[in-house]
């Protein structure tokens, strides 16, 4: 069960496991039905490799169904509570890898002018190789086209950016501040913003301090965090321009590296 509705994971074709999300669609009308399921197709055409592929989108007794890549790995989330239970911190190397893997997805999606809208550790899952892709996104945009459902997904509190706590519009540094908030999360092992109720929790998120990641991780995480949570939207840095940091180009440089030593081997894991 998620803000969505259900998720079950189904066998594809040959070995392939693949997760189905069901949505309620039964109080909407045609032409939001309609909407939903074109919207879910737009997202069908995405190929990338840090991306959870789309498969297809369909109508099943009043169930709008949408066909996805299984994980293996587990989401980001699960990594984050195992970690700290071993009283364990994450590695900054690993902490950068999965940073930029998430970057050149989000950097894929807004080029493509779709924006995720509801990103979160627990929208980043793991292969089997442990190479991270973003998944369910878009999923808030198929919502939208269904007026039952278009009041309750405004996205996870915890990653909710000023703007939004504001009921100014959703847009693309948006999605910059909820990544920086997952950038926190990996290095301080829980949300950076916090609170018993979501009107306490808005108070922070747009007047508190921002927190700091802790000691031990390099300057240039510190800093970048600080950039992707700035409570001036303007003032945040797209994907792409994080993406040209010499630090992250060193990664995209080591995975590029890495993809095309895995295609010569015939390798088809990702």
């Amino acid at each position: 069960e998620g803000s969505f509705g259900k998720a079950i994971l189904v066998q594809g074709e040959g070995d392939a496991r693949l997760v189905c999300k069901m949505v309620d669609v039964s109080q909407a009308s045609q032409r939001e039905v309609a909407d939903a399921v074109k919207e879910g197709k737009l997202l069908a055409a995405f190929k990338h490799p840090y991306v959870v592929r789309y498969r297809e989108s369909f109508i099943e007794s009043g169930w709008l169904c949408i066909l996805m890549d299984f994980c293996e790995g587990g989401d980001l989330t699960k990594q984050i509570e195992m970690t700290k239970r071993r009283g364990q911190r994450i590695p900054e190397d690993q902490i950068l890898k999965w940073l930029t893997q998430a970057l050149l997805a989000l950097k894929y999606i807004h080029d493509k002018h779709v924006l995720h809208r509801d990103l979160k550790s627990g929208n980043f899952f793991l292969s089997k190789s442990g190479n991270l892709k973003m998944g369910d996104f878009g999923i808030a945009k198929v919502l939208s086209c269904t007026a039952a459902c278009a009041k309750t997904q405004i996205g996870t509190p915890y990653y909710l950016s000023p703007e939004v706590c504001q009921e100014k519009p959703y847009t693309w540094p948006s999605d910059i501040w909820a990544m920086g908030c997952i950038l926190y999360e990996l290095c301080a092992l829980k949300v950076p913003f916090d609170a018993p109720n979501i009107s306490s929790l808005v108070q922070k998120i747009c007047r508190g301090p921002t927190p700091q990641i802790p000691s031990g991780y390099s300057d240039f995480l510190r800093q970048l965090c600080a950039e992707m949570l700035h409570r001036t939207p303007t003032s945040r840095p797209s994907a792409e321009t994080i993406l040209q940091r010499p630090q992250v180009q060193a990664i995209v440089k080591q995975l590029l590296e890495q993809a095309q030593a895995a295609q010569e081997g015939g390798s088809s894991s990702a």
